[in-house]
């Protein structure tokens, strides 16, 4: 009984601490990982070993595992969180909380996913970030930020699974310091926290400082180094080299010499030679960025005016360091998760194998879906929808990796993965209520891809396993580009997926083959914002990053760009040029731009709108005057954009010269901004329609408006019906008729917050004051910088021209207003006459007007379709075609009905005369339309008036238009034998090259048809003349 209750002790103990214990055959050995805890726990109760030998290893029983013991769990993963923030927000170190911005940032497209803390942060290192922005005045922040690392530069999906610290989700503990603190307070802040606060062991904490680079002229960063011998002896400080301790964001930008603080698990040890050797037993926890450099070029780097601390610490590893545990995955924040997973799995509970132990792939398996459950429902929370583009398609790949995953190695049933969402949020909405708020969306999301892929997969496992067997037979160890494209294009196995699979069964991927098959691979583009717009000409894009503002604003003095000037109309604003530039930088002073080149300027004022907002920039030129205000030169804008306060106004002299200094005026395009603003109005406008038909649940997903028209993408499940497209268009035509006034002002962003009513977007940052459009009061209000109209009834008319999908939840209205819209109007309402008097004509008309209706209504269809005209009316009007096309079709089956009947008679009469003058073949016209299903009628006749004769019908589609016709043969086994060698299908062949056709079929039986005839009697003798020869 003692030794009983000592080896379930043991066992329980192993089981709850995640020890790591795995099978080999009758034996059991402790991963090396986990030696350290099992000596330290267990060691109250050593077995004698004579003893235990004795007995059977607990290990090897196939019984479910034992439940692990209730422990209270000091450092929680909320915890662990919580008191980062808390740490750093307090006095001395007074950070700013900046809440997490979301995983997939709809509002930054050179993004798939937020994959580090500092991306929120991008504009202020970049020198962009508008200076009435709340980010403007930000010197210290502190978060946790929600971070997603698959597809694009930073992808870790393929490894996730395979072992115990790689997830395609998880947090970024992180602190940044702009411009503020640098080095020593970074340095000291992270050693107190990590030591006096969380307690960990100093002994078995290393840093890393840049050693420093020759080929870039760099020292090694000894002040760093410095730092950290205040707490840390020399044996426990390294110097590596850029691979490892030198931060880039890019190519170009900001970039720095970093410190990294690693943990030794084991400890009671010199673990200095395992540092950055991918041990995982000494792991890097926390890396302090030092940003003081630009990357010029690949061999340049200059130094930045202001000095940045980014610093990053995984929460999850964290956790795992502070719980004792040797694994991500053995954290409070999965146990529910992986506990959830277990009820649907029938191949027992996770165990913590990884690689080659983890023969089955069980526990491989456990670790993908937990970690993309958090993964899928984060990013759909934050806005991102599963689809075939971009963000959307990796969010597809993930889901149906871990539904393959459950489906097939844990043997679970389809649906199982929704069932995990409720268990994430449960983990995680304290601490992202956002979760909470969008369940139902979540849940149904993934509900409908788990369902439509489930449906395929079982299809597409069932392929591979005999594709596999295939192989196997051929001796063959690779999947085909050709097989795979089946699997990618048919049964909707995202290719990676496949690779996996493949991977899994001892085989190797032909990606070339695959990539070949895909004719051109889609380029998913993370450089979105950076296509030049330089008027079609092929300029690259002229872009102001920090190096360059910092050079505007510190080294030439330039002042920000007043555009106060930019919601006025037809003024005409006199400015001076303060710098331009080029492709190569700025331009030197006194150097004059001539015609044709493209550039840059910076004015002291401008009364042009950069493109902001989903509104396009304006165009226009901008005239270069002498003293006597004479024009002496032009410059055509194409593009203005904001950087840092910076308007850059880009574009190419056509004529003259200019240089810095040069006074100039800016003449906007007016009369493209009075076509742009109602477009931008109207969208507030649609925005509050669509709330009034669809409900508030609806939230704005993105817009952009320029001349030509509008577009407003927003969240909704289903495709809108007609009558309520209807009932949105003419809400925002009632707005237009009334003439609601617009009213713009300017507001602290923390009291306009406060408006009854006030919509933002979703996943916006506004500037503080920010900018409130409200139109006819309370119709609609909303933060906005573009440019509007004072009055609705300036729009003169508004025209949804479709309403479509774009993702998953996601619905996108396109519309015009203006004369484009009163213009789309006048074309449906010409087509609303034409189809009425249709309508009327055919009400009163003989058969044969009806029996022209499918072709005329065909006509009308697609004239339609191609007609531009409000989307309500236009399926209206499609409805009605339909009804008349159908009553033409009508007409037409009952006159061929007719006509049919009539020539069964005419067969059979025909049939009767061919037996009493014993012949054995009839060829014949028959009238019935060239009409496939009234042949097999024809043929039926014949069959039962004389089952012995040989039979050609021939029809034409329109009798003696020289048009299409029908030929179809029957011919019994009698005339096949005995002597007789006349077969259908070559009999029918026969008789149709006389006009080109051709057909197929059997001996006894055989159909076919030419495209057009001008001589049927050619076809009747030809048809004869061939049976005659064959007959005895």
């Amino acid at each position: 009984m003692l030794l009983l209750s000592i080896q379930c002790n043991i066992r329980s103990r192993v089981y709850a601490l995640s020890y790591g214990t795995v099978q080999h055959g009758s034996r059991s050995r402790i991963t090396t990982s986990s030696l350290p805890f099992i000596r330290k726990n267990i060691a109250s109760s050593r077995i004698n070993s004579s003893l235990a030998s004795t007995t059977t290893d607990p290990t090897t029983d196939s019984s479910p595992a034992t439940p692990p013991i209730s422990e209270e769990i000091e450092w929680t993963t909320e915890r662990v969180r919580s008191t980062f923030c808390e740490f750093f927000q307090q006095s001395p170190r007074s950070h700013t909380f900046q809440p997490s911005s979301a995983c997939a940032p709809l509002n930054d497209p050179t993004l798939l996913f937020t994959n580090a803390g500092m991306n929120q942060f991008k504009p202020i290192f970049l020198g962009q970030v508008d200076p009435a922005s709340p980010m403007a005045n930000l010197k210290r922040a502190v978060n946790s930020q929600k971070c997603i690392r698959a597809g694009g530069k930073h992808n870790d999906l393929e490894d996730v699974g395979r072992d115990t610290y790689h997830h395609t989700f998880f947090e970024m503990l992180g602190t940044w310091s702009f411009g503020d603190y640098f080095k020593e307070e970074a340095i000291m802040w992270a050693f107190e926290l990590l030591t006096k606060v969380y307690g960990i062991d100093e002994t078995r904490l290393y840093a890393t400082y840049f050693g420093g680079d020759e080929r870039l002229g760099l020292e090694a960063d000894l002040e760093a180094r410095d730092y950290w011998l205040k707490f840390l002896p020399t044996e426990r400080i390294l110097p590596c080299d850029s691979t490892d301790n030198f931060w880039e964001m890019g190519d170009t930008g900001p970039c720095g010499p970093c410190s990294e603080l690693h943990y030794d698990r084991i400890g009671n040890r010199d673990a200095s030679h395992l540092v950055n050797m991918d041990d995982p037993d000494v792991i890097e926890i926390w890396n302090i960025v030092f940003i003081q450099f630009n990357r010029d070029s690949p061999t340049k780097l200059s130094t930045l005016p202001a000095k940045h601390i980014d610093t990053g610490m995984g929460l999850e590893r964290l956790v795992s360091l502070l719980q004792d545990k040797p694994s991500n995955y053995d954290i409070d924040a999965f146990t529910p998760i992986l506990n959830a997973i277990e009820v649907h799995s029938k191949v027992g509970p996770y165990g913590g194998l990884v690689l080659e132990d983890d023969t089955t792939l069980r526990d491989t398996a456990y670790r993908a879906i937990s970690d993309h459950a958090r993964t899928l429902c984060f990013s759909i929370a934050d806005g991102a929808v599963p689809n075939n583009e971009g963000r959307g398609y990796v969010l597809r790949r993930i889901l149906r990796r871990a539904t393959r995953y459950g489906q097939q190695i844990l043997k679970a049933d389809p649906g199982f993965f929704a069932t995990l969402v409720p268990v994430v949020i449960d983990t995680y909405g304290k601490a992202y209520p956002e979760l909470i708020q969008k369940q139902d969306e979540i849940l149904e999301i993934i509900e409908s891809e788990e369902k439509a892929f489930s449906s395929m997969l079982d299809r597409g496992i069932k392929f591979f396993t005999e594709l596999q067997t295939e192989l196997t037979t051929s001796n063959s160890k690779v999947v085909s580009g050709q097989k795979a494209f089946f699997l990618y294009d048919t049964m909707g196995f995202p290719v990676d997926l496949t690779g996996l699979m493949a991977e899994e069964a001892g085989l190797t991927l032909d990606t070339q083959g695959f990539e070949d098959e895909m004719e051109a691979a889609k380029e998913r583009s993370r450089e979105a914002r950076r296509v030049a717009k330089a008027a079609g000409s092929g300029d690259v894009a002229l872009i102001l990053i920090a190096e360059q503002t910092a050079a505007l604003a510190q080294d030439m003095k330039v002042p920000l760009t007043d555009d106060s000037s930019k919601y006025a109309l037809d003024v005409e604003t006199p400015a001076v040029v303060q710098a331009i530039f080029g492709k190569d930088g700025f331009v030197e002073e006194g150097r004059a731009v001539g015609e044709g080149e493209y550039v840059g300027l910076v004015l002291d004022h401008s009364s042009f709108y950069a493109e902001a907002g989903g509104q396009d920039t304006d165009v226009g030129t901008i005239v270069m005057v002498n003293d006597e205000e004479e024009i002496v030169g032009t410059f055509v804008v194409t593009d203005v954009q904001v950087y840092g306060g910076y308007l850059l106004h880009s574009g190419r002299m056509s004529e003259g010269t200019i240089t810095v200094g040069s006074n100039v005026k800016c003449r906007v395009d007016y009369e493209r901004r009075r076509e742009v603003a109602p477009n931008h109005t109207m969208t507030h406008v649609l925005n509050a329609a669509l709330r009034d038909v669809l409900g508030d649940g609806i939230d704005q997903r993105g817009s952009y408006v320029n001349a030509e028209k509008l577009r407003f993408d927003f969240a909704y499940k289903k495709a809108m019906s007609l009558k309520q497209l209807r009932k949105t268009e003419e809400l925002v035509m009632e707005s237009i008729k009334r003439g609601d006034a617009v009213s713009k002002r300017v507001l602290p962003l923390e009291e306009a917050q406060k408006l009854e009513g006030v919509r933002a977007v979703f996943g916006e940052i506004y500037p503080d004051p920010v900018r409130v459009i409200s139109v006819g009061g309370d119709t609609s209000i909303e933060f906005c910088g573009g440019t509007h109209v004072d009055n609705t009834a300036e729009a003169q008319a508004f025209a949804i021209l479709e309403e479509t999908s774009v993702a998953k939840g996601i619905r996108r209205i396109s519309a015009l207003t203006g004369k484009a819209a009163m213009g789309a109007i006048a074309e449906g309402n010409r087509f609303e006459v034409d189809i009425t008097n249709i309508e009327e004509k055919s009400t009163n008309s003989d058969k044969e007007y009806l029996m022209t209706l499918d072709k005329v209504a065909g006509g009308l269809r697609k004239e339609l379709d191609l007609g531009i005209m409000p989307a309500p009316l236009k399926a209206g009007l499609r409805n009605r075609i339909e009804a008349l096309q159908k009553k033409g079709i009508d007409a037409n089956k009952a006159a061929l009905q007719g006509r049919i009947d009539n020539c069964l008679n005419v067969v059979r009469d025909n049939i009767k005369l061919a037996l009493e003058e014993d012949k054995k073949i009839v060829v014949m016209n028959v009238d019935i339309g060239a009409d496939g299903k009234a042949s097999q009628k024809v043929v039926n006749a014949v069959k039962k008036a004389a089952p012995d004769m040989a039979f050609m019908g021939l029809s034409e589609e329109e009798p003696g238009s020289g048009g299409k016709i029908l030929c179809f043969t029957l011919v019994p086994e009698s005339l096949m034998a005995d002597g007789n060698d006349l077969k259908a299908n070559e009999w029918l062949n026969a008789a149709l090259d006389v006009c080109g056709g051709r057909g197929g079929g059997k001996p006894g039986n055989a159909q076919g048809q030419a495209k057009e005839c001008s001589d049927l009697e050619a076809v009747i003798t030809a048809a004869n003349e061939y049976a005659t020869s064959k007959i005895c």
